[in-house]
């Protein structure tokens, strides 16, 4: 079995694609696409994934989906190996980074597995409202309804100065991780 899931690089690809992205489906065109893999070899890989169980097919708009066997024997092991070997967070800010200039991103809530806290995104930089909803909705959908703030540098800096408790909390709380920290120093005091 373990042959079987590390022998080929587009297999690697396939399997950070299904397990990073949980219940989410995917077709061979939209794979060979997400993937920038060519469309034999994603569909030979999918049929060896499908066929040691890990992969499951349905067909829907003439459309044959993909998604993961969530009763597949070493499910929680793989999971657990492909968020140990990449950080999405990391792809996501890359992506942001396109959008407008970000000083400081802080991840909360839904990306740390705390859904009870009062916000899950928070971003300073220059970004609109609209370009960053749209961004979730479209690119990074599986965080479509991620509850996010945006301020700009200047006001962050003016609340950071007033000991602004909301500001202060998403620094100092250690759930939260700081995805992304270009005003290092004014932070130093408060972060550590």
């Amino acid at each position: 079995m373990l042959k079987a899931l590390f022998s080929s690089n587009t297999r690697v690809k396939l399997l950070i694609a299904f397990l990073s992205t949980p219940g989410e489906e995917f077709f061979i065109r939209e794979l060979t696409r997400k993937l920038n893999e060519q469309i034999n070899s994603i569909r030979r890989e999918l049929n060896n994934l499908k066929k040691i169980g890990l992969l499951k097919s349905r067909s829907k708009n003439r459309k044959k989906y993909y998604y993961v066997n969530e009763d597949f024997l070493i499910l929680d092991e793989l999971r657990s190996m492909v968020n140990k070997s990449t950080d999405p967070k990391k792809e996501l800010i890359k992506k942001l980074q396109k959008l407008g200039n970000l000083w400081l991103v802080i991840f909360s809530g839904v990306f740390v597995d705390k859904k009870d806290k009062p916000l899950d995104f928070l971003v300073i930089g220059d970004i609109s409202k609209q370009d960053l909803s749209d961004f979730f909705a479209s690119e990074a959908k599986e965080y479509r309804d991620v509850k996010f703030g945006i301020l700009s540098k200047d006001d962050f800096m003016y609340r950071l100065r007033l000991n602004d408790k909301f500001i202060v909390d998403m620094l100092k709380d250690p759930d939260n991780i700081i995805g992304l920290n270009k005003l290092k120093g004014p932070l130093n005091k408060i972060v550590s």
